[in-house]
């Protein structure tokens, strides 16, 4: 009976705790944007080539980037100009006609949301979708010439109008995703993806996995994508409800590593549970406001063992002058300069399995 009680205790805990980057505020329901992208009825309506469009809906990735190899260069640029949401949004298109895609949605949104993505044209918008709160991926350094291609994957209060704020910079995506990337250098790109719904605050959204799943499989086949158009990805790093995100995903990410920080739990109680191939890597500052997390899951509240955890069978990484819940990737840290070195696949400064 006690230990029943402990549980309840624990799971109204989970719910009321279990965020994102954010912290401590009350949390709204989220509707995840799921489906094609916007402007999916005008492509499947375009015959203007003789022939038909691969269906953004249907279609996998490796058979869009086939039937892309069979245009030429204006019949490319002519889709990106007619259908720059669609095209911006394909995984498997060529990623400099997305790039060119979504510079011409953006520009061509008119909200001041978005104005800030579309004023500086050096910016690389690798995803927009306008949908709900907004969904942004940028690519830092250069896809078509980096062997090592990492993605970051950010947590709950996350999307396009928070997406590079200037406040709490190393709790962003554009944030951390810039840190990585100046930490590693050349011959590296770094992809900070924000392509799904993320919780708003504490409320049922940040302690139950619905989102997560709808963010995995957008996750997985943003992945699948790059690899069809030639820029395969080789690590993933996934703070706080990410890496609820990533856990779900694991199993469908063909990656050298998985790395975790700031983790709530990944759904699973042990690294064997993840069925991945990745060497699995968790860190954890211990003034992490995250360590006060019941690390349980109970009829679909919380998210299971803590990562960090030596029972878990993650790669411990360095992270006790990471200073609380987004200072992760923060110049000097000793979790950023890990970080950088798993991206560069070169030995982590010595940081070992646990």
């Amino acid at each position: 009976m006690r230990r029943y009680a402990r549980t309840l205790v624990a799971v109204a805990l989970a719910t009321t705790v279990v965020s994102g980057t954010a912290g401590w505020v009350s949390g709204n329901a989220q509707r995840a944007v799921t489906g094609p992208p916007p402007g999916t009825a005008s492509w499947r309506a375009d015959h203007t080539l003789g022939r038909e469009l691969p269906d953004p809906e249907w279609a996998t990735p490796a058979e869009v980037a086939d039937f892309f190899r069979g245009l030429s260069a204006s019949d490319q640029q002519a889709l990106a100009v007619r259908h720059p949401l669609v095209v911006g949004n394909l995984d498997g298109a060529p990623v400099e006609l997305r790039l060119r895609a979504n510079a011409r949605a953006l520009k061509a949104a008119h909200d001041p949301r978005y104005a800030h993505l579309a004023e500086d044209p050096h910016r690389r918008i690798l995803a927009f979708d306008p949908r709900g709160r907004g969904q942004v991926a940028e690519v830092f350094g250069d896809l078509a010439t980096a062997r090592r291609v990492s993605v970051v994957v950010p947590g709950s209060d996350i999307d396009a109008g928070t997406f590079d704020r200037t406040t709490d910079v190393y709790g962003t995506p554009a944030g951390m995703a810039k840190s990585l990337y100046a930490r590693t250098g050349p011959g590296t790109a770094v992809i900070a993806w924000a392509g799904y719904t993320t919780p708003v605050g504490l409320g049922p959204d940040a302690a139950t996995g619905t989102l997560a799943e709808a963010g995995s499989t957008r996750l997985a086949r943003f992945t699948e994508g790059l690899a069809a158009a030639g820029a395969p990805v080789t690590t993933v790093f996934c703070h706080s409800y990410g890496s609820v995100v990533c856990g779900l995903a694991a199993s469908r990410l063909h990656i050298a590593d998985l790395v975790v920080l700031g983790s709530p739990g990944m759904r699973a109680d042990h690294v064997s549970g993840l069925r991945t191939g990745a060497r699995v890597w968790a860190a954890k500052d211990p003034g992490d406001w995250i360590g006060k997390v019941p690390h349980i899951e109970f009829a679909g509240l919380g998210h299971g063992a803590d990562p960090a955890s030596p029972d878990f069978g993650a790669r411990r990484v360095p992270a006790d002058d990471a200073e609380g819940h987004t200072g992760y990737f923060a110049p000097g840290t000793e979790s950023l300069r890990a970080f950088a070195a798993i991206a560069e696949g070169v030995n982590a400064g010595g940081v070992n399995a646990t």
